[in-house]
Order: C-alpha cells, then structure tokens, then sequence
C-alpha cells in the first residue's frame, strides 16, 4: 500500500466526485436521474466558436508546442474584451495570462505566492479550490463566513488585526458560486482599501460575470482605482460560452501577479492547444452575438425554478446572476439528509451547502444547467415527495 502525501490527507474529498459516486449507485437501481448538481452548462457551444476550432485544427502551425502565457492574439482578444465590457485597460504583454480553466489557475495561484504557514482569507460556502489550493501550497486557511444576514459578502471589519497582518492572499467571488450572491462597487471599494492597508493580494474569481439577469451587469473587480495595484481577476470561456470541456480561461491584473503565476505554470504546464486559443479570439469577438440568448434561457430557467420552488413551499429568492440557486433546506433536515432525499425519493440531485464550507450548512444549491421540460419535471417530483 502506498502512503498517501500528508497534503493529500489534509483534503475532504472532493465534493463533485463524491456525489458523482452516490448518483451511480442510484442510476444502477433504475431511476431515471435529474441532475442539478454539478454546473455543467447542457446547451452547445456556438457553432462560431466551433467553427473557429475546426479551421484552426487543420492549421499545422497550431499543432506545436504553444507559448506558456498564451497566444499573442488570444491575449490581445482578452484585453480588448475587458475594455469593451468593463472600460478597464490591460497590457496583454504583462497583464493577461491565457489558463487551462480557471480551476487550474486558481488552484496554482497560491504555489506562487503563499509560503508554508502563510494565512490565505478564504470565503465560506465557497468554490473548494480556493481552499484545496492554499492546501497544496502548505497555507493557513483563515475562513471567512458568509451569511444571509450581510448578503453573503464577507465582514472584512470581523477579522482581527492580528490575521490582518499576516495574510497574504484574499479569495473572492463575485457573482459567487454557490450562493449567487453579487456585489456592488461600495463592496470593492471597501476591498481595495483592505488589501492597500494589509499589503494582500486580492484574488476575484470573475467567471459569471456574464451569466445575469433583468438587466444587472456584474461588475470588475478591476474598475476600482488602485484596484490593479493589489489585484489579479480570474475568468473562464466556460459558462459564458458552454465551453467547460474545452479548458480553456485566463487571468488579468497585477503584472507582478501575473508573472508569478505564470513562473509555476511555465514548470508544470505546456500551455493550451492553440487551436482552442483560436477559438477563445473568436468566442471574445463575438460575445454579444451569443451571451443574450444564452442570458434569455437561463432567465427563463431561474424563473421556472424559483416560481415552482415557492410552491412547493421553500422560500427562495430570484438569483441576479449565475446559473445557480441558493435554497434553505426545510426543517429538520441538515443539508446532506435533505440532498440524500430528494436524490433516494425523488431522483433529483442537489448539491449539499456544507459541501461548500461549514457555513453552507442548512442550504442546498441547484444549477439551472436542465432543459423547462426536466426542470419542470423535477418540480413535480419534489413536489410529490412532500416537504
């Protein structure tokens, strides 16, 4: 028997293979299974962006190693499109990095900049790589709850000074996964002013920025002044475009960031098949052409849920962003017994809130990534199971 690292013991398991384990077992007795756990976007990719791919698959000069930091074009296209969208101004040369998904560069970030015992500030219920990569890199996780009461953003005022002083690296997301919750400039305001006073560097995991609703436009982290000084902002061609297999995100923000990351990725990565990268250009060009009717579905989505969610008998709020929901779990139920049901009973699966972090508890999230008839099927047999 091998032995297991000790930062591999450190770990929970992760959340996402574990509830893949329980949906087999139940799709081995029969049951036909709505899955609202994982989120996966179900609709395709943009014929464009296929196309792209196809021509530029045929293209020998693709089929080389790729430069590690990204495609010249690719990052110019990623510049170009913060701009546009957010009125932010980025060198693609020394403020962009291309990324195998965001997941790898989160979960990298911390091998660059967080020494053994160094204090990362890590939200909770929160996307687990945050944490699993302050792990890997041998950091001291410092969580940060996030509760109803304050909106689901952190009390940044709560943390002593004493942590204050010591963290290197604050983690946040927004619009936030699991909770879709948003914030507004006040907020990174605020932020901005936090890390300038600590000296931290301030991660934003920005990857649903294009997922909204009723006319809400999420804003960058990166619009704040001084925010470029403290700040690296994460995103991903994944949800906007239904990209999630391709792999395929960048980074954006502070040079000295950005080269930091870029150092661990050039020693364990050889950068993304530029054909992809291809893709990502046209996939930028072109957002307005597919982010609408992309919004239009999911706005749909949310409503449907939400309207049948309500009469059902929870209580649930319309997400502004994101294509998730944030439910309360009925009493008495934890959220992993109530998970447990609706999948046992009701051959839906929930994603349990704890699985997020602790505060996640009494919570399950549901991802909105089903077509109206099978959301609307999975109402109905909530709905026969009772609350």
């Amino acid at each position: 028997m091998f032995k297991l690292a000790e930062r591999i013991k450190q770990l929970p398991p992760y959340l996402f293979k574990e509830i893949d384990q329980k949906k087999k077992e139940i799709a081995a007795k029969g049951v036909d299974i709505i899955d609202l756990g994982i989120g996966d976007p179900d609709l395709p990719t943009p014929p464009n962006i296929i196309e792209a791919m196809v021509q530029a698959v045929r293209e020998p000069a693709n089929h080389h190693y790729p430069s590690y930091s990204g495609m010249e074009d690719f990052k110019i296209a990623i510049a170009k499109w913060y701009e546009t969208r957010f009125s932010v101004k980025l060198d693609p040369a020394s403020e962009v990095i291309a990324l195998i998904g965001a997941k790898e560069g989160i979960a990298n970030f911390s091998l660059a900049f967080l020494n053994p015992g160094d204090c990362a500030l890590i939200p909770a219920p929160a996307y687990p790589v945050y944490n699993s990569g302050t792990h890997f890199a041998g950091g001291r996780p410092y969580v940060l709850p996030l509760y109803k009461e304050n909106n689901f953003l952190p009390d940044l005022a709560s943390i002593p000074n004493e942590i204050a002083h010591t963290a290197t690296i604050l983690w946040l997301n927004y619009p936030n996964n699991p909770t879709a919750a948003v914030a507004d400039r006040h907020f990174f305001e605020d932020v901005v002013t936090f890390a300038h006073t600590y000296h931290i560097i301030v991660c934003n995991d920005l990857t649903y920025s294009e997922i909204a609703f009723d006319g809400y436009k999420p804003m960058s982290l990166l619009e704040i002044k001084g925010a470029k000084d403290i700040g690296i902002e994460f995103h991903s061609l994944s949800k906007t475009f239904n990209m999630t297999g391709w792999r395929i995100g960048f980074a954006v923000g502070n040079s000295d960031a950005i080269n930091g990351l870029g150092a661990i990725k050039s020693n364990i990565d050889s950068g993304i098949f530029q054909a992809i990268q291809v893709a990502g250009v046209e996939a930028l060009r072109a957002v307005e052409e597919s982010s609408p009717a992309i919004r239009k579905i999911y706005t749909r989505r949310r409503d449907i849920m939400v309207s049948g969610l309500r009469d059902t008998g929870f209580t649930v709020s319309p997400s502004k962003a994101t294509f998730y929901l944030w439910v309360p779990v009925p009493d008495p139920y934890t959220s992993v017994d109530f998970t447990t049901r609706l999948l046992e009973e009701a051959g839906v699966v929930v994603t349990p809130g704890n699985g997020f972090g602790d505060p996640g508890e009494g919570y399950i999230r549901l991802a909105l990534t089903k077509d109206e008839s099978r959301l609307i099927e999975a109402i109905e047999r909530i709905k026969n199971i009772g609350i």
